[in-house]
C-alpha cells in the first residue's frame, strides 16, 4: 500500500511539476500570434491563387486554344 502512495505522490510531482514550468513559460506563443500567421497564410495562398487565375486565364488557356485549332486547320 505504500508503494501505491508513493508511485501516486510521484505521479502528482512530475504533473505540478510540468504545470509550474507551463506557467512560468514566458515565451509568448498565444493566440494572437497564431491568429496572425493564419491570416498572412491565407492572404498569400489568396494571392497565389489569384495570380495563378490571372496567368491561366490571360495567357494560357488563349494559347492553347490557339495551338488547338492550329493543329485541326492544317492544310493537306
Amino acid at each position: 500500500m505504500k508503494k501505491f502512495f508513493n508511485r501516486v505522490q510521484n505521479k502528482a510531482n512530475a504533473i505540478m511539476v510540468k504545470v509550474k514550468t507551463a506557467i512560468e513559460n514566458r515565451k509568448g506563443e498565444g493566440y494572437v500570434d497564431t491568429g496572425v500567421k493564419i491570416i498572412i497564410a491565407v492572404v498569400v495562398g489568396a494571392v497565389i491563387l489569384g495570380g495563378l487565375y490571372a496567368l491561366f486565364d490571360n495567357v494560357i488557356l488563349p494559347r492553347l486554344n490557339t495551338e488547338i485549332q492550329n493543329m485541326f486547320n492544317y492544310t493537306a
